[in-house]
């Protein structure tokens, strides 16, 4: 139900982006789930206490504001780059072992699911046509596609994780929740930094950050490059080389100008590739009879037998493969930003202007062995977006806080496709046909297609925060979004053997056949959306250190399109998201800020809920891949966090996250492949199955995470130091049917790091072990249709040293 229009402007408005200045707020000092930014005291200096909680006053901007994270009514988790450095993580991925609401699981780079509370996208292919309702933002800038993502992560100031929808004052698709990155600012002192990493596998990392001033208080830069290298945790016995490599390079320059008093424009520069030797699935079991038992016809471990083909053995943690075609994942990105701020005394003026491109060059051996089934099974894009946003905020503490601005955003994501298939294709998909006849329709068949999904949207917003008294304060907050979707679908048939060697009969079945595998397709479509996101907070800090808040928000998701091949009766607009969350919460700290201790419970109703739906072309290896919207899904739960630091040496941290996320209404959900069962009235089986009442794919329902930094001085100059941390989530489903071949087992990982600072940390050297038990784990399991089943692999345990510097 759209809100009502007669809501006046004045319920919005709240805050701009603080920044922070310079080496000062360098200092950080993690907690828990709170954000580990704490405001620097006169006089302070780096020591060297442990990293941990500590109970000084901590900062965020989750609400565009520099405020204690105690006194923000947003359940949130942050990580501080001393947190990143101190656990080696560069990685987006690796972050969610902090933060156990966070889940992020990838089929590739552009495949990649993020979760927050169970929300935002589910376990399939990533669909060009619609947007993650989890939104990322580096230095406040939206990232449009989960693919830039996953990039190295370099010179960071802090992440934060914004649980429940943002949609006031974030807006661009973040019901579920955000993801808001803040790189450190260019420094009129000059400094630097810099650390080199060496291990196993190959591994070694060099990154590294110099800034200073360019001209004495009015302008400074900063410089940060980092590169990683990894060998490949995968081998393939056909070509005798290690897979599942990493290569990953990153550069970001920033140029800081104040120019008067109250004015500071900054502009950022950024580029990045990433070439991995991946994703290869490895095969885990084969199954070859459904639940009622009739077998599987034509099923996996047939068709090997047929084409004479001995599988590996069927252990995917001997990490070996034998596909036999190139399968890759490059990608590259960049853009520019800039960001003006301008304080004209009572309130100040926000401007952040961004373009940014993203380019994704994949291949995949899809049917992952030596056969030369599927030669080529890719989607390329080439995204491309431009953002302007306008805001401008009161300054200081005022009876009403308010904020006021405008937000433009444009995208396009030109996809190109193709699909060619081998030798043994025919043989493999097509038994039963004459073999001149499906050699001719499928040995060189080739297919390709073209789709450019357009985004533009335009949104006014407000956020207020009246204190009506010291201790009670109400906010409220209003958006209001247009959006305009359009774009065009062309798949064609473009390579194969000539079918004019078969009689019309045959030739009718050779196209027929490939028709099943490539229909061909010309049509375009559009859409557009008027929606309303809101937010309403109550808090009430009963003292001090004690703050109790609720919260009612709606966080909306435009149309999705479907450019792609889609089966009879699917649209191809997909109906507007909407999320209604409700939540309350407790944040305290304890005997004089040494403990600190945060609770939420959450309930989210999402109507419309947007989905990609993968469905296999029967008796083939090929997947359509297209979106829809599921009636009813609930979201429910509750978070706890937990920072204890009782001497300055020595630091706790806990989360945990308990996440019930089910189908409240989804009668038309997909049939596992097992429960298909095939009977002589429906030979095919009961594709649809009623969901309602299952949980979520790709949600555990319990997650952790445990950590704990301690220091102890040698001398004067010589300071040791360990950390570990340890995290766990219980088992779930990474194939949308809920397959019970597809539900990954729970799992924990523990990472430890000791090492030696000298000087306060102008040296360090540490020695790190992540994955420090060798668990053997699963990122995805997948379940065909003819009984196999395949999984991408987490991580196996490695170690290394790591050397750093900074002056």
């Amino acid at each position: 139900m759209p809100f009502p229009s007669s809501v006046p402007a004045w319920l919005a408005g709240a805050s701009l982006v603080a920044l922070f200045a310079g080496a000062a707020q360098a200092q950080t000092v993690q907690l828990a789930a709170v954000d580990p930014v704490r405001a620097p005291a006169v006089g302070d200096e780096p020591t060297d206490a442990a990293p941990a909680a500590e109970g000084d006053d901590i900062l965020v901007t989750a609400r565009r504001r520099k405020e204690r994270a105690q006194d923000v009514p947003i359940a949130l988790s942050a990580i501080s780059g001393e947190t990143l450095a101190a656990r080696g993580d560069y990685r987006l991925d690796q972050i969610q072992q902090l933060v156990p609401a966070l889940q992020v699981f990838s089929f590739n780079p552009r495949n990649t699911n993020i979760n927050i509370r169970g929300l935002g996208s589910n376990v399939a292919l990533t669909n060009d046509g619609i947007e993650n309702g989890v939104g990322l933002y580096i230095d406040g800038v939206y990232y449009g596609r989960p693919g830039q993502s996953q990039f190295d992560l370099v010179d960071l100031e802090r992440v934060e994780v914004l649980r429940g929808p943002q949609g006031t004052l974030f807006g661009k698709n973040t019901t579920a929740g955000a993801i808001n990155i803040s790189s450190r600012l260019p420094s009129f002192t000059t400094e630097a930094q810099g650390e080199a990493s060496f291990g196993d596998y190959g591994y070694r990392q060099l990154r590294g950050s110099l800034s200073g001033p360019l001209l004495a208080d009015l302008a400074a830069a900063r410089i940060s490059l980092a590169e990683t290298h990894r060998d490949g945790f995968i081998h393939n016995v056909t070509t005798g080389r290690d897979v599942h490599n990493y290569d990953d390079f990153t550069a970001r320059g920033q140029l800081l100008v104040t120019p008067l008093s109250g004015l500071s424009i900054r502009l950022i520069g950024d580029y990045s590739n990433q070439r991995q030797q991946c994703c290869i699935n490895l095969p885990v079991s084969v199954f070859t009879s459904y639940t009622n038992g009739a077998s599987i016809a034509n099923n996996w471990l047939q068709r090997a037998a047929r084409a004479g083909y001995t599988p590996l053995p069927f252990d995917p943690f001997a990490r070996k493969t034998d596909a036999n075609s190139p399968f890759y994942a490059i990608m590259d990105t960049w853009g520019i930003s800039g960001e003006i701020d301008y304080d004209l005394g009572g309130a100040t003026i926000t401007s952040i202007t961004a373009g940014r491109h993203w380019n994704w060059y994949p291949s995949n051996d899809s049917d992952v062995t030596r056969l030369s089934v599927n030669l080529q099974s890719n989607q390329q894009n080439f995204q491309r977006q431009f953002s302007q946003e306008v805001r401008i905020a009161s300054n200081g503490e005022r009876r009403i806080d308010w904020l006021i601005g405008g937000y433009y955003f444009w995208q396009v994501v030109r996809g190109v496709g193709s699909a060619i298939y081998g030798a043994d294709a025919p043989n493999w998909l097509y038994p039963a046909d004459a073999p001149a006849v499906s050699d001719a329709a499928v040995n060189g068949f080739t297919s390709r297609s073209r789709s450019d999904p357009h985004t533009r949207s335009l949104a006014a917003f407000a956020q207020t925060t009246w204190h009506i008294d010291p201790r009670l304060s109400l906010t409220t907050g209003l958006r209001f979004t247009h959006e305009d979707k359009w774009g065009s679908y062309v798949s064609a048939q473009t390579d194969g053997k000539s079918l004019a060697g078969l009689t019309p009969a045959q030739a009718t079945r050779a196209q027929a056949i490939r028709n099943g595998l490539a229909p061909p397709a010309n049509y375009s479509v559009d859409a557009k959306d008027d929606s309303w996101s809101w937010l309403a907070t109550l808090s009430w800090k009963p003292v001090d250190d004690v703050l109790l808040y609720a919260t009612n928000s709606r966080g909306t998701k435009s149309q999705g399109l479907n450019l792609t091949t889609i089966p009879a009766g699917v649209s191809a607009v997909v109906d507007p998201e909407q999320t209604d969350n409700y939540e309350v919460g407790l944040k305290s700290q304890l005997f004089r800020h040494t403990l600190t201790a945060n609770l939420a419970g959450f309930w989210a109703d999402v109507t419309n809920y947007q989905t990609t739906i993968v469905q296999q072309v029967i008796g083939t290896n090929s997947y359509i891949n297209y979106i829809a919207n599921i009636p009813k899904v609930r979201s429910r739960g509750f978070e706890a966090d937990l920072a204890w630091q009782p001497v300055a040496a020595l630091g706790f941290t806990g989360a945990l996250a308990y996440t019930d996320a089910t189908y409240r209404k989804y009668p038309n959900g997909p049939t596992p492949v097992e429960a298909l069962n095939p009977s002589t009235t429906q030979p095919g089986g009961s594709p649809l199955q009623n969901m309602s009442g299952q949980q979520l794919a790709g949600v555990p329902k319990w997650s952790a995470s445990l950590g704990t930094d301690a220091s102890h001085a040698l001398t004067d100059r010589v300071t040791l130091y360990g950390h570990a941390d340890w995290s766990w989530r219980s088992n779930y489903y990474t194939v949308a049917s809920n397959s019970r071949y597809g539900l990954v087992p729970s799992y924990d990982l523990v990472n430890a790091r000791i090492g030696v600072r000298l000087d306060k940390g102008k040296f360090d050297l540490s020695v790190w072990a992540r994955n420090l038990f060798d668990k053997n784990t699963f990122q995805t399991l997948s379940v065909a249709n003819t009984g196999l089943v395949t999984a991408i692999l987490g991580d196996p345990r490695t170690l290394g040293a790591t050397l750093r510097t900074k002056w």
